[in-house]
């Protein structure tokens, strides 16, 4: 996920501690300290109770490899019974509960969140390596503001009504699905927490959602916040677990909707279980391989600042992640020198997340780190290397931003969604062919246009095949308007009134 701003903000280090008593987080001398006194169980009925399987996962910090817990609890199907039950059973009386009384309960959570974002944020960087620094900036931040944005939704709920004819008044309405279900990846959990929860929780539904086991944290932590916040039991439930336990959230005979985020391949398997339990509705946001294309009168400065934010930013764990650039043939001596050099200055934005002057945590874990190295070296087969390519730091799950230009067309690191810090880099002669080059791929999530010409930039946008589409800017995302993808990059619509309304189950009323 990528910010919704062009600037990457510099978290303070006044040695100031915020916090709701002994869960604070200290910052001091530019060093944040870890998290303690971490909350490992399932969230189930406004408690934290134990799994009942009695297993426990290990989570690491991808930095140093440290075990941030041994015991974090993994839900069996009993109690993954168990949570859609007390969604069940909260259902009812959370959808009559008044419209302006959800949004107070909304605007409350929201304002918890950003009380203590200093404990949200090191919760998710502790254990998925995202940078403290770009997670008070951007992550928490747009938390906040999500999940602002929908409780401003609560009591518009509005429908429709059409003339009568033939002696029928037609009324068109809305209302909530009942139990949903939100499967959140291991990159931005809270981010994707506000995205699935915050118009689930204002249409009127209960909710039960799956972090995951990568980076559960901070989503346990929100699940804390939102009782402070005065959500009734039942409302919201968080389960801990793998793929088992999502595959029983995506079978679950009372779950009417369920959101994943993820990879293609699981939602493969997700929808496959969606559809042979219930026939659940499902929303994916899924890979991306975004394209950006430079026309020789864009403004190089920008268009170099947005496509290296754009693939290193996270150390490149985003959907939205700029990684196949287009520039033209005129243009891509220079820009490629510029952008070699843009990449290589940023090596020590790297490091500890901790590190209040670092931006740029590791990838999540050894499995992923490995991934990406290796599909690195299949682009020195396939490409040409123009920088990075290797290792980043002795130690911790970091890789060089790495560029590679002139890939073969069936080159993996030009197919393939990488999810590091690794950027293909192409030429083009005329607009309709890179026009179809862009498109040439199984993903459809984002894509950007660089150029002074309006007129080129929305005939260019009107043809990329892709959900989100920037000019002069990439990887956008905000709260009021729709993301999703195109292809293989989704099914359905998050944020905005889209988003809302994919919550919500659309009936017709006749009246004689």
């Amino acid at each position: 996920m990528a910010s919704d701003t062009a600037t990457n903000g510099t978290a303070n280090a006044n040695g100031t501690k915020t916090g709701m008593g002994n869960r604070s987080v200290t910052t001091t001398q530019g060093k944040a300290s870890k998290p303690t006194d971490i909350e490992t169980r399932l969230f189930i009925n406004n408690e934290f109770v134990d799994a009942s399987s009695k297993e426990y996962i290990t989570v690491r910090n991808p930095y140093d490899d440290s075990i941030v817990t041994d015991k974090l609890h993994s839900a069996s199907d009993k109690d993954v019974d168990a949570a859609v039950a007390a969604a069940r059973k909260a259902f009812k009386p959370w959808a009559a509960v008044r419209p302006q009384e959800r949004t107070a309960i909304l605007l409350k959570f929201a304002d918890l969140i950003e009380q203590n974002a200093d404990r949200v944020a090191a919760l998710e960087s502790v254990c998925g390596g995202t940078a403290l620094s770009f997670m008070k900036s951007i992550h928490v931040p747009f938390c906040v503001r999500t999940f602002r944005y929908y409780a401003g939704w609560c009591d518009k709920m509005e429908g429709e009504s059409f003339p009568a004819d033939n002696g029928y008044l037609r009324i068109v309405r809305h209302q909530p699905l009942g139990v949903c279900a939100a499967i959140i990846a291991f990159n931005g959990p809270a981010i994707m927490f506000a995205m699935k929860a915050a118009p689930a929780l204002a249409a009127g539904n209960c909710l039960v959602i799956k972090p995951s086991e990568k980076s559960p944290l901070s989503t346990l932590y929100l699940a804390q916040l939102a009782v402070e916040a005065g959500f009734p039991p039942g409302v919201l439930n968080v389960v801990n677990g793998t793929g088992s336990v999502g595959a029983a959230i995506a079978a679950h005979l009372d779950i009417q909707k369920l959101s994943f985020t993820g990879s293609v391949g699981v939602a493969k398997k997700i929808a496959a279980l969606a559809s042979g339990s219930n026939l659940k509705k499902v929303t994916f946001e899924l890979g991306g391989k975004s394209p950006s294309i430079i026309f020789p009168d864009a403004n190089l400065d920008v268009a170099i600042a947005w496509c290296t934010r754009s693939i290193t930013d996270s150390s490149g764990q985003a959907c939205v992640a700029s990684s196949r650039v287009y520039v033209h043939q005129d243009i891509k001596d220079e820009f490629l020198r510029r952008f070699k050099e843009s990449f290589e200055k940023i090596h020590d934005t790297y490091g500890d997340p901790f590190d209040e002057k670092k931006t740029n945590g590791p990838i999540v874990d050894h499995v992923q780190h490995e991934r990406v190295l290796g599909l690195v070296e299949s682009g020195k087969q396939q490409a040409t290397l123009v920088t990075g390519g290797a290792r980043l730091l002795e130690s911790g799950c970091f890789v060089q931003p790495t560029i590679f230009a002139d890939s073969l067309a069936d080159a993996r690191v030009h197919r393939e969604e990488i999810f590091g810090p690794v950027v293909v880099v192409n030429s083009f002669q005329d607009e309709d062919e890179v026009i179809a080059t862009a498109n040439d791929t199984d993903y459809g999530l984002s894509g950007a246009v660089f150029t002074q010409d309006i007129n080129r930039a929305m005939r260019v946008a009107a043809q990329i095949n892709s959900g989100t589409v920037g000019v002069n800017c990439c990887g956008m995302i905000d709260p009021q308007v729709p993301f999703g993808g195109f292809k293989q990059s989704g099914i359905g619509r998050e944020l905005g009134k889209y988003g809302w309304l994919d919550y919500t189950e659309t009936k017709t009323v006749y009246i004689k």
